[in-house]
């Protein structure tokens, strides 16, 4: 039978309150998403994912982060 826990504070915490019996023998494997080091997990922002991009489209409204709104829906603009 397999049970999904966490660590915390240096002792093995399993999930939906289970209990086991005193001294029962468990075997623990560390799943791989868990097991990579911080580096290996750290995620771009979007900023770093579109820098290349951004700027790049000619022909639209210099205020269109602001009012994107706007001229999509037609609400009043924000300004």
């Amino acid at each position: 039978m397999t049970y999904r826990g966490h660590v915390c504070n240096g002792r093995i915490e399993l999930e939906n309150d289970v209990r086991l019996p005193e001294g029962a023998a468990v075997d623990v494997t560390l799943s791989e998403r868990q097991a990579a080091s911080k580096e290996d997990t750290d995620i771009p922002t979007l900023y770093e994912e579109l820098r290349d991009v951004i700027g790049s489209v000619p022909g639209l409204p210099e205020d269109l982060s602001i009012n994107h709104d706007h001229y999509l829906y037609g609400i009043p603009k924000r300004e």
